[in-house]
């Protein structure tokens, strides 16, 4: 019932000798004087108006022999108090600390809450231009499906997302901040990783994409840059921009997206996909950790897709043989022959012998040790994040685009709370993607490829490739792709601020 205000006398709960089971009628005890929204309706018509000693008759009920038991207090019945409204959240809850990244859509900073629940915590916030993302029908859609995944899905290797909102001309994501940033910049100092790191790493992914499975959800972007560190160092899945739902036993999808080192051969040739696509791009993943280089590369996209398709797949020496089973498995062109293709998904791939020393219950308790903790001197340290964007000064530009009412209405429903925000997240995040040099240099350079966005005949600039090293090719299962229309041309890739740029020195190659 809407009301404006009133007055009700709080009473204990407990009557002398006859309380609620011995007969006395509680209801004078609660009644309330209740006025609608058009006014009290019961006046002009007879009704006769309650007065305080109506709400709790005290003198009536000592006259019956009834005391109350306990204190009693008087509290006012506002919409505040009665109604509580979930907290207003906004760009004015958040001081802006930091850039850690920017893509071709927006930013990502690090900020800190400065109003309401959760006063003082760090996260980082995500912020995307609604404009850009609505001309193209299929980004709409993506970035819708990331903001439902992140508010639906709950894991501890998977980012949390605590706010969601948006104003005329924005959107804004509020995740926790994952403060051991990419697991690239980590592949980069490293330029390899033992088996043991290797291990302990994937097998935490290998229980993330397991869940997403769970949840009819596949990835279809897992590369280091999409997987981040906590100040505890573990790992948590982001960037959930190329995710598809639904994706059930038995169901495929044909989008073509993802980024070309790591991109299933289904997906190349549109052929269809299902959840077994991750389990490829876990396998280059493996590679890349293992080797320090994704296993199919080349000067340039189209011949990086030929190789993925039909190229054959040289495994180092140094392998031991279950690392090495493991690869072949995860790397079988025909979906139906991959580990973790079949009806048993992620069970399968944790059945493996290279994971014979993981107990899965504490992985996901997290009480594993981490091979990997980040250095930290606060909450708010950024030194794992790339210093091109965290020396920039961090400005949230002005907000001056309007939309119209129609392309308004495809982020109806983007506003979210998470229940979980009232307790304190004890970890944190930051996603970026970024423009990157080849680790290698016989790999090219590597950006997400959106739906409707890429061709995969346009060429990059050739750069001096290394022999390939000689084995049995395995057999192609699959055609070669059709090829895409002229018209459809490559997205820009995310660029680093002007007069900044700065390469990356191939892992594993000192003095290139």
């Amino acid at each position: 019932m809407m009301f404006r205000s009133g007055t009700v006398s709080r009473c204990a709960a407990g009557y002398g000798p006859r309380g609620p089971r011995g007969g006395a009628s509680m209801a004078a005890v609660f009644d309330l004087d209740l006025e609608t929204e058009e006014g009290s309706e019961g006046e002009g018509e007879g009704e006769p108006e309650l007065s305080s000693a109506d709400v709790c008759p005290f003198a009536e009920l000592r006259a019956a022999g009834l005391e109350p038991v306990g204190h009693y207090e008087e509290v006012e019945l506002t919409e505040t108090s009665v109604n509580l409204c979930p907290e207003r959240i906004g760009p004015h809850c958040f001081e802006l600390l930091r850039v850690l990244g920017k893509g071709g859509y927006g930013k990502v900073f690090q900020v800190r809450k400065v109003q309401g629940t959760n006063l003082g915590k760090i996260y980082a916030m995500k912020v995307l231009r609604k404009a850009k993302i609505v001309r193209n029908a299929k980004d709409t859609a993506h970035t819708r499906a990331e903001r439902n995944i992140l508010e639906s899905v709950k894991h501890p290797f998977i980012v949390e997302l605590a706010y969601a909102f948006q104003t005329g001309g924005k959107l804004y994501l509020i995740l926790e901040c994952l403060s051991g940033g990419e697991l690239f910049t980590h592949l980069e100092r490293e330029g390899i990783f033992l088996e043991d790191t290797a291990c302990f790493y994937l097998a935490e992914i290998t229980l993330a994409l397991g869940h997403l499975h769970s949840q009819g959800i596949i990835y279809r972007d897992l590369k280091p840059e999409n997987i981040m560190l906590s100040s505890q160092g573990h790992i948590k899945l982001t960037d959930f921009g190329l995710c598809k739902e639904s994706i059930h036993e038995g169901a495929v999808t044909h989008t073509f997206c993802g980024t070309i080192e790591y991109m299933a051969p289904e997906i190349l040739v549109r052929s269809g996909h299902n959840r077994a696509v991750d389990w490829w791009s876990l396998g280059a993943l493996m590679y890349d950790m293992l080797t320090g280089s994704p296993p199919f590369t080349a000067e340039n996209r189209k011949k990086t897709m030929d190789k993925i398709i039909k190229g054959k797949l040289a495994l180092p020496p140094y392998l031991t043989p279950d690392a090495r089973d493991l690869v072949k498995k995860f790397l079988k062109r025909n979906p139906s022959q991959r580990i973790g293709g079949g009806p048993g998904d992620a069970a399968d791939v944790q059945r493996h012998p290279f994971f014979r020393h993981v107990n899965w219950d504490d992985l996901l308790a997290r009480r594993v040790d981490p091979p990997f903790r980040p250095c930290l001197q606060s909450e708010e340290d950024v030194s794992q994040f790339d210093t091109r964007f965290t020396r920039q000064t961090p400005v949230d530009s002005p907000d001056d685009t309007a939309l119209s009412e129609s392309a308004n209405q495809a982020f109806l429903g983007f506003t979210y709370v998470a229940p979980s925000v009232l307790d304190s997240i004890k970890e944190g995040f930051s996603f970026q993607p970024k423009l990157r040099s080849p680790r290698r240099l016989n790999s090219s350079p590597r950006a997400p490829i959106s739906p409707l966005k890429f061709s995969p005949f346009e060429g990059f600039r050739p750069s001096p490739s290394l022999p390939e090293p000689m084995e049995p090719p395995l057999p192609p299962l699959l055609p070669p792709p059709p090829p895409l229309p002229p018209s459809i041309t490559a997205p820009l890739p995310i660029r680093p601020p002007s007069g900044t740029k700065k390469s990356k020195r191939g892992r594993g190659r000192p003095g290139r």
